[in-house]
């Protein structure tokens, strides 16, 4: 069997045309397996999804308790077969129940990576690599100049700027599942234990990330009344990025906007959206772990998808490897 034949790019998505399945897929599809519940990956309308448990619950949050016709809950690590396909879920490192996918058929094996990181995160589990034939790499940051900073020095420079502006209300901007609960518990860890303010559209899913045993400290709502701007003053805010161009976002005093994403290297980024406080805080391997990875894979071949598929590819032919880009679309940032 040659891989083309175990997985294939479709308009829907990753198809599997002996499991009769698709992976992530873009479009309503009878059978879906999801990596992660980011909005690119994890779509309602599916007739049947198998997924992690906590994916499962995160797009119950996300789109409706009635998001699918039927659902089956994934345990890591174990071996599930769909019309004689072996299908394994392995930690991926991104978010609260991202997944790689394993999909193993007649001495055929492909590991899809979903998204991806490598940097340890509290807020889930880390990322394992998983040997295999052919590996399905993301390569969201898949250029040379992608070389994410230590985590805590970022969120010391958010620390420091609370620290010298003691008046102003430091707004962060951080997407509502995985980056925003990431950058709570980075900040406990450095030792902040003063409540801190969530939007409304974080509530849910920080909720959710307790009930998982992710600790993320006092959180309280950032509610602005008539005459109240001057309560955040030396305060953190975190919301997600489009709710601080709104009226909400204009409601505190002269604040300090900060945004956590890997794009935040590109200093016109950061300008073009305003950002004072830039935070280079990424959900996804940059390029160092992303070729790190797919030596740890053993795979010779690689697929690469939904990035800066070029230069990947590239490394790969440099160093002897098979690779070739699979051009999916309709996959964006939301986790960056």
């Amino acid at each position: 069997m040659r891989p083309s034949d175990l997985l294939q790019p479709r308009p829907e998505g990753l198809y599997c045309p002996p499991g009769d399945f698709f992976i992530d897929p873009v479009k309503p599809v009878d059978k879906a397996l999801i990596t992660h519940g980011h909005s690119d990956h994890a779509r309602a309308g599916h007739g049947a999804v198998l997924a992690t448990r906590e994916t499962l619950d995160i797009m119950a949050i996300r789109c409706g308790e009635s998001f699918a016709g039927s659902t089956q809950a994934a345990a890591l690590g174990e071996e599930i077969a769909i019309n004689g396909v072996s299908v394994t879920f392995y930690p991926a490192g991104h978010v609260l129940g991202s997944a790689q996918i394993r999909v193993a058929h007649s001495g055929q094996s492909i590991v899809a990576s979903g998204d991806y990181k490598r940097r340890a995160d509290p807020t889930c589990r880390g990322f394992e690599p998983v040997s295999c034939d052919v590996f399905i790499t993301e390569a969201t940051f898949g250029l040379p100049v992608f070389r994410h900073p230590d985590d805590r020095e970022e969120i010391a420079t958010l620390l420091k700027s609370v620290a010298q502006f003691p008046e102003r209300t430091h707004l962060v901007g951080a997407y509502s599942l995985g980056k925003a609960q990431r950058v709570i518990r980075l900040l406990r860890d450095a030792g902040y234990s003063e409540p801190i303010f969530i939007h409304g559209a974080l509530q849910r899913l920080c909720d959710y990330y307790a009930t998982q045993g992710i600790d993320l400290g006092v959180l309280e709502p950032a509610t602005v009344d008539k005459g109240g701007k001057t309560d955040f003053a030396g305060r953190i805010v975190v919301g997600p990025p489009s709710a601080f161009s709104d009226r909400w976002g204009r409601r505190f005093v002269d604040p300090v906007s900060a945004f956590a994403s890997g794009w935040m290297r590109i200093r016109q980024r950061a300008k073009q959206r305003g950002v004072e406080l830039p935070l280079i805080l990424s959900d996804h391997a940059d390029w160092d772990e992303l070729v790190a990875t797919i030596s740890e894979t053993g795979a010779g071949e690689v697929w690469v998808t939904h990035g800066r598929e070029e230069a990947i590819v590239r490394w790969c032919q440099i160093n002897g490897i098979a690779a070739r880009p699979l051009h999916l679309v309709g996959y964006e940032d939301e986790g960056d």
